[in-house]
């Protein structure tokens, strides 16, 4: 349930109703809104009348139960779409974010020529992977810390905020010292431990959709993040597996509103991963954007036909610059920029 406060309440009268709903054994999580303040209270209560007891407190306006099994992310419990800040980039608002870079970080020279040409087409973030979850245990899995340290130079030499993926929850420490925004793969969405560890990190959060995950089971693993009071996380849907081979996987552009409608959660599209060959990369971007996303997760490599890691989705910098200009004017056609 939520305790929804009146508009204009105190931080005194906040912090009293919290003090209450602990003495009554719930767990609080304030959530702050553009007017007005909730208090999500979660675990069980019996006692009735505790529960009105709170209802009565100075600067509370009603409590009201939550339907739905994921409290902290639904739309019950916050109606605007929270903005998700990264190091100065906000995930949420008018903007459409795109993140660029290659899958996996192989050189000096490739991931700082990457992030500056990215950069100058108009990225305002930069991925690449350290640790690479490969199907094949024979495939290159990354470079670990030392890409770490390479994406760190990448960031100091184009000041461009870094997301990378943590794939062992005892990478997080390490993952901590270089990344702006911990992502998590589709491989890990229920990895529960890993989830949980990362909502105690405080630092924000890119949460894949898995190959065969319902909206509600995304939802729902999205909610360990947020029970452990790190609200700033953002979802990212990347395409579902079907019965459909033409694609790498079937990206599920429904997702986008069907998400909005029952989370406040901010949602990214990775069109690069759904098609799984380039030639798709510019018409599913541009679908998604039309569709509604906060942002985009593009890769792109300056030598695709060489990559280590998923070349065969890759733009070159090239074709990310052009995609850029066509983006450009999608968003503008539905309200928002880039």
């Amino acid at each position: 349930m939520i305790v929804v406060m009146k508009i204009g309440a105190t931080e005194e009268e906040l912090k009293h109703v919290c003090r209450k709903a602990g003495e009554l054994d719930f767990t609080t999580h304030v959530i702050y809104g553009k007017e007005r303040n909730v208090v999500g209270l979660i675990g069980i209560c019996g006692n009735r009348e505790g529960v009105s007891i709170l209802e009565e407190l100075p600067g509370v306006d009603r409590i009201v139960p939550i339907s739905k099994p994921y409290k902290l992310a639904s739309r019950e419990v916050k109606q605007e779409t929270s903005v998700v800040n990264v190091s100065g980039v906000r995930f949420g608002g008018d903007e459409v974010v795109i993140i660029a870079g290659p899958c996996s970080v192989e050189s000096e020279d490739q991931i700082i020529d990457v992030a500056r040409k990215v950069k100058a087409a108009g990225a305002r973030m930069l991925r690449g992977g350290a640790y690479k979850p490969r199907t094949s245990p024979y495939a290159f899995k990354g470079l670990g810390e030392e890409g770490l340290k390479l994406l760190s130079l990448a960031k100091e030499a184009t000041g461009l905020p870094i997301v990378t993926e943590v794939v062992d929850p005892k990478d997080i420490d390490v993952v901590y010292k270089y990344a702006d925004m911990f992502q998590v793969g589709a491989r890990n969405i229920q990895n529960f431990a890993l989830l949980t560890l990362l909502g105690q990190a405080q630092r924000p959060v890119l949460l894949k959709r898995g190959l065969a995950t319902t909206i509600d089971e995304f939802l729902m693993a999205a909610e360990y993040i947020l029970s452990e009071n790190n609200r700033d996380l953002v979802l990212c849907e990347r395409g579902i597996r079907t019965f459909e081979t033409s694609t790498r996987n079937t990206l599920d552009v429904s997702c986008i509103p069907v998400v909005k409608a029952k989370s406040h959660l901010p949602i990214i599209i990775d069109p690069s991963h759904a098609a799984g060959h380039v030639q798709y990369v510019p018409a599913l971007s541009k679908a998604a954007v039309a569709a509604g996303a906060d942002g985009l997760l593009i890769e792109v490599h300056p030598d695709p036909e060489n990559a280590l890691c998923d070349g065969a989705q890759s733009l070159n910098p090239a074709q990310f610059g052009a995609l850029m200009g066509e983006l450009k004017a999608v968003a503008q056609a539905v309200g928002r920029h880039i």
